[in-house]
Protein backbone atom coordinates (compact mmCIF):
# COMPACT_ATOMS: atom_id res chain seq x y z
CA UNK A 1 0.00 0.00 0.00
CA UNK A 2 2.85 2.38 0.81
CA UNK A 3 4.35 1.75 -2.65
CA UNK A 4 1.09 2.72 -4.35
CA UNK A 5 0.83 5.97 -2.36
CA UNK A 6 4.45 6.84 -3.18
CA UNK A 7 3.93 6.02 -6.86
CA UNK A 8 0.81 8.20 -7.07
CA UNK A 9 2.60 11.10 -5.35
CA UNK A 10 5.59 10.87 -7.70
CA UNK A 11 3.33 10.63 -10.74
CA UNK A 12 1.36 13.71 -9.65
CA UNK A 13 4.50 15.78 -9.07
CA UNK A 14 5.96 14.68 -12.40
CA UNK A 15 2.81 15.74 -14.20
CA UNK A 16 3.05 19.19 -12.62
CA UNK A 17 6.64 19.72 -13.67
CA UNK A 18 6.04 18.56 -17.23
CA UNK A 19 2.90 20.66 -17.49
CA UNK A 20 4.66 23.92 -16.73
CA UNK A 21 6.67 25.95 -19.19
CA UNK A 22 8.97 28.85 -18.48
CA UNK A 23 11.34 30.62 -20.83
CA UNK A 24 13.29 33.84 -20.42
CA UNK A 25 13.28 36.36 -23.26
CA UNK A 26 14.72 39.84 -23.75
CA UNK A 27 14.24 42.87 -25.96
CA UNK A 28 16.06 46.12 -26.74
CA UNK A 29 14.32 49.33 -27.81
CA UNK A 30 14.50 53.09 -27.42
CA UNK A 31 11.46 53.38 -25.09
CA UNK A 32 9.80 51.26 -22.41
CA UNK A 33 6.62 50.86 -24.42
CA UNK A 34 8.53 49.76 -27.52
CA UNK A 35 10.47 47.18 -25.52
CA UNK A 36 7.27 45.87 -23.96
CA UNK A 37 5.67 45.66 -27.41
CA UNK A 38 8.58 43.48 -28.56
CA UNK A 39 8.17 41.25 -25.49
CA UNK A 40 4.42 41.00 -26.15
CA UNK A 41 5.04 40.03 -29.78
CA UNK A 42 7.45 37.28 -28.73
CA UNK A 43 4.91 36.01 -26.18
CA UNK A 44 2.12 36.00 -28.76
CA UNK A 45 4.32 34.10 -31.21
CA UNK A 46 4.99 31.46 -28.51
CA UNK A 47 1.27 31.43 -27.56
CA UNK A 48 2.22 32.27 -23.96
CA UNK A 49 1.68 34.97 -21.37
CA UNK A 50 4.55 37.05 -20.04
CA UNK A 51 5.77 38.67 -16.84
CA UNK A 52 8.38 41.41 -17.04
CA UNK A 53 11.22 40.53 -14.69
CA UNK A 54 13.54 43.50 -15.25
CA UNK A 55 13.98 46.67 -17.26
CA UNK A 56 17.01 48.93 -17.54
CA UNK A 57 17.17 52.28 -19.28
CA UNK A 58 20.60 53.69 -20.15
CA UNK A 59 21.00 54.92 -23.73
CA UNK A 60 18.10 52.66 -24.59
CA UNK A 61 15.86 50.16 -22.84
CA UNK A 62 16.79 46.56 -22.14
CA UNK A 63 13.93 44.43 -20.84
CA UNK A 64 13.67 40.79 -19.81
CA UNK A 65 10.56 38.74 -19.22
CA UNK A 66 9.49 35.22 -18.44
CA UNK A 67 7.06 33.41 -20.71
CA UNK A 68 4.58 30.98 -19.16
CA UNK A 69 1.91 28.78 -20.65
Amino acid sequence: MKFIKTFVAVAALSALSFGSFAQSISANASTLSAAEAKIAAQAEKANASYKITSARADNGVYMTAELTK
